[in-house]
């Protein structure tokens, strides 16, 4: 889940996340070497996947490699291979270097032509020859974001090759609430709440007037560091709430809070305005 707003900007810069993007820079560096790599970073919605993948890219571009991106939508959940066409439309100039049978069942499972339902152990087998195609020409890394909304045939089919790179600079990231048996034995990153000390900072960045000391332990708590809740709950809080007094219905999922800020705040807008926003994920 991300949120499309304003601060997001700030936030990223006052989230230190050391940890995870050492882990992520040194799966760059490895790709860079020749060497392959697949990676699952798990993580609650609003914990910063998506901020993690995009220091990846970052990285991965600045450095020489080429960066293939692709986000799981929840409309084309049952839309077979939609999110594997995502990832590799921009491939396929290169589907002649791959054997013709791969070659022939990703045309056919992209729609390109005709021909019988694509067997899902060759569309796996055709996925894995064209990233390692691709990738003669420089090293290539993948990044799969809201895999949880991925359709099942382009998971299974990027997992299969995940779990079978083998010398060529390729690397396969995916970022998943939680992933499924389709991704079973890959490594994982698993990104949990923020820090106190990049909490408070967070919180300091998103609150215009003046926050207790305790309110703001509270609300650290109620989060557990997640940096998506820290930056929402507080915008559906009064100004009396925010001084003292104040607590949160412990009986609602975080998801749930944070979903019910969003709503309050599309509430507040005119129609046509709630109508034209991005949806948040």
């Amino acid at each position: 889940m991300t949120a499309d707003t304003g601060w997001q900007g700030r936030a990223t810069r006052l989230t230190n996340r050391r940890g995870e993007r050492d882990a992520l820079d040194r799966l760059t560096e490895a790709v860079r070497a020749g060497q392959s790599r697949a990676l699952v970073v798990r993580g609650d919605p609003g914990v910063g996947k998506t901020v993690l993948l995009d220091h990846l890219a970052g990285r991965a571009s600045g450095s020489g490699c080429r960066v293939a991106r692709a986000a799981g939508v929840q409309s084309e959940l049952e839309l077979a291979f939609a999110g594997l066409h995502q990832l590799c439309a921009p491939m396929l100039d290169h589907l002649g270097g791959i054997p013709v049978p791969q070659h022939d069942v990703l045309r056919t499972a992209f729609g390109i032509a005709a021909g019988p339902p694509p067997d899902r152990f060759l569309v796996g087998l055709a996925v894995l020859s064209l990233l390692s195609e691709v990738a003669g020409e420089r090293p290539l890394i993948c990044l799969i974001d809201d895999q949880q909304w991925l359709d099942r045939a382009s998971t299974q089919a990027l997992g299969f090759a995940a779990r079978r790179l083998g010398a060529d600079p390729v690397g396969l990231v995916f970022a998943a609430r939680e992933p499924g048996a389709d991704l079973a034995g890959l490594p994982e990153l698993e990104v949990g709440g923020l820090r106190d000390e990049d909490a408070r900072a967070l919180l300091a960045s998103a609150l215009p007037g003046p926050l207790d000391a305790r309110v703001r332990d509270l609300i650290i708590a109620e989060t557990g560091g997640n940096p998506l809740a820290l930056l929402e709950l507080p915008r559906g809080l009064t100004p009396a709430e925010l001084a003292g007094g104040f607590g949160l219905p412990g009986a609602v999922p975080l998801t749930g809070r944070i979903e019910d800020s969003f709503a309050r705040q599309l509430g507040a807008l005119p129609v046509a305005a709630a109508r034209g926003g991005r949806p948040v994920r």
